[in-house]
């Protein structure tokens, strides 16, 4: 037998080209008996549907959408707030059909997947503004909704209550009677002062002095740009070898962890000698002894939160190429909490 297209399964079957093309694309279209026939034929004859590329070109769709990450590719499977975040927008895309693909940030060689990668709309997760890659989404006139970023007329955004929850950490420290803190930030000096890069960073900063500055507390800041324990480790070491606060504020849980490291290698005990927190609530919280102190974000409902306003988005997208009335963009804030565990205690005299 040559080869075995769509057009040999229905001379099989009895039916119409369009008819086994329903089959794997549209079976709502078709009962159910028919549909599991010509099924069975397709799979005797050894097809496997029809071609992906030619599907696309006649739709116009690619049933694909792109999520453009901040961090590398790694850091999305091995950070356990990353790793919960994309398990809760894969969960929520499963039952719209969506495949998800991974855009790193970075262009490493001639290929550039936020450019080249054939997608209908994508999550722009924790990016700085001036990222290229973020550009060419742009350029290309595909549907975005921005997550962990500065929120932008005509974007829908999903954020967490970043400034907020920070301010209730600092507030924390300062009624435990802690008056000299660092900050342990990501990010850089000039760009987490501006007010579409490093969004996250910068709410937190925020939040953070508004609680200690009308205390009176003697801040210190340290940043990185890379949120993993091994930056937080080296972050805090230099801090602590100097004029030691009492107190540290962690951009994240994984930043935290590495200053606990710090300070047990430089002889000091938690809460004792230095209170810490964190943020997020990262499972790593509640494995760490002694326990942190931390601002819990609802990660798996800002995923959630993130496909549905995507999906809406593609949608949307399609109903204005087609002459659609174009409908409100959104733009949602989960809340945070304090959730206080055994990592921070009074200040103690020295």
């Amino acid at each position: 037998m040559g080869r075995v297209t769509l057009k040999t399964v229905a001379e099989k079957v009895g039916v119409s080209s369009m008819t086994v093309s329903n089959a794997f694309s549209r079976p709502d279209q078709l009962s159910a008996q028919l549909r599991e026939r010509i099924l069975a034929v397709a799979a005797e004859l050894g097809y496997v549907g029809p071609d992906p590329a030619a599907r696309t070109l006649a739709r116009g769709t690619t049933g694909t959408v792109g999520i453009l990450l901040t961090e590398s590719l790694r850091h999305a499977f091995t950070d356990e707030i990353s790793t919960a975040f994309l398990a809760a927008i894969a969960d929520e895309l499963t039952p719209s059909g969506l495949a998800l693909t991974l855009l790193p940030a970075t262009e490493p060689g001639p290929i550039v997947p936020a450019r080249d990668v054939a997608i209908d709309g994508a999550l722009v997760y924790s990016c700085r503004a001036d990222s290229p890659a973020l550009d060419w989404l742009r350029r290309r006139g595909l549907p975005l909704v921005f997550v962990d970023q500065a929120p932008v007329s005509g974007i829908p955004s999903v954020n967490v209550d970043d400034r907020g929850g920070a301010r209730a950490a600092a507030q924390h420290l300062v009624d435990l009677g802690h008056r000299r803190v660092g900050l342990l930030n990501v990010g850089d000096e000039e760009s987490t002062t501006r007010l579409n890069d490093w969004h996250s960073s910068r709410q937190r900063r925020l939040g953070w002095l508004d609680a200690l500055e009308p205390a009176g507390v003697t801040v210190t800041v340290a940043q990185s740009k890379h949120c993993n324990q091994d930056e937080g480790y080296e972050l805090a070491k230099k801090m602590l070898a100097r004029d030691r606060p009492t107190a540290l504020l962690c951009f994240s849980d994984a930043i935290a962890a590495g200053a606990m490291l710090a300070a047990d290698d430089l002889g000091l005990s938690i809460p004792g000698d230095l209170s810490i927190v964190g943020f997020d609530d990262n499972p790593l919280a509640t494995r760490l002894r002694p326990a942190l102190t931390t601002v819990d974000q609802d990660v798996a409902g800002k995923g959630r939160a993130a496909a549905n306003a995507l999906t809406e988005a593609v949608r949307r997208h399609r109903s204005n190429l087609a002459g659609g009335t174009p409908a409100k963009v959104r733009h949602l804030t989960l809340p945070t909490r304090l959730v206080v565990r055994d990592s921070t205690a009074a200040v103690t005299p020295r």
